[in-house]
């Protein structure tokens, strides 16, 4: 599992990379009322805005961390979005993308980078 550092979370599943938000950041926001996913199929490009999240506590985009397609979605946020608090590295995950290039992964953090940068 890779990590950014805009508290993302990325896990390679054979070609495709799941990705969602870290427990930290899940916290961070406090309760999750609203998950807006991006459609499947739209082409993305890293930084791009893919994923609205409101919480109780503020409003928050997720970035696209790598360029690729969207290939899925978890469409059981959308009327279950406290599931991103409940398991985020888990059932909270956001969407599935088919990297164009692989190689953008190679620059974010393992684990323990990850909970040194979250210090």
């Amino acid at each position: 599992m890779k990590f950014t550092e805009e508290h993302e979370w990325l896990r390679v599943e054979d070609d495709i990379v799941v990705v969602g938000i870290t427990e930290h950041a899940a916290e961070q926001l406090g309760d999750i009322v609203f998950v807006e996913l991006p459609s499947v199929g739209n082409e993305v490009t890293k930084d791009d805005e893919v994923v609205v999240i409101e919480s109780v506590k503020a409003a928050s985009d997720i970035l696209a961390p790598i360029d690729g397609e969207i290939m899925e979605v978890n469409d059981v946020l959308t009327d279950e979005p406290s599931k991103v608090n409940d398991d985020p590295l888990g059932d909270g995950w956001m969407f599935k993308i088919k990297p164009s290039d692989a190689s953008q992964m190679d620059d974010f953090m393992d684990e323990a980078a990850y909970k040194k940068f979250i210090g």
